[in-house]
């Protein structure tokens, strides 16, 4: 056995638990150290999700205060930290320009606009229910 297939299948040792290959999970997000988690919590996340909504609804690539600016309530550390998230994911890609001014854009790669998709499709269905959830909450806050 070479030094590559043993790397390849020795667990790895993660914040005190084993993180095992991905092959040998099975990519299971309710496995405790499949590393799919920490992608779904890069996903869904309060910045998260909006960030890729955001990049979604772009025509073409964004800057960084485009984002901002479509994204109400994030501070430019967030955003940073949350777009250096996604583009480790592989989920967003970014470009520097060497132009005069200088400048960096963000687009969604074709990965990350498969993942968008269902959450486009969930904040959609959210805005369509959101008189329905209103309701239901008016009723549950009065019970209590």
């Amino acid at each position: 056995m070479d030094d590559m297939t043993s790397q390849e299948t020795t667990p790895q040792i993660v914040h005190g638990q084993a993180e095992q290959p991905t092959a040998e999970l099975g990519a299971d997000v309710m496995a405790k150290a499949c590393a799919s988690r920490s992608v779904l919590h890069h996903v869904t996340g309060r910045w998260g999700a909006l960030t890729m909504v955001a990049l979604s609804r772009s025509v073409g690539p964004a800057r960084f205060g485009e984002l901002r600016r479509a994204i109400e309530g994030i501070s430019d550390r967030m955003l940073s930290q949350t777009l250096s998230e996604l583009e480790h994911d592989g989920l967003v890609v970014r470009t520097v320009h060497s132009a005069i001014p200088p400048h960096v854009d963000y687009a969604l790669t074709e990965l990350g606009a498969a993942v968008a998709e269902p959450l486009i499709a969930l904040i959609t269905t959210i805005e369509a229910d959101l008189p329905a959830v209103l309701e239901a909450r008016k009723v549950h806050d009065d019970c209590a």
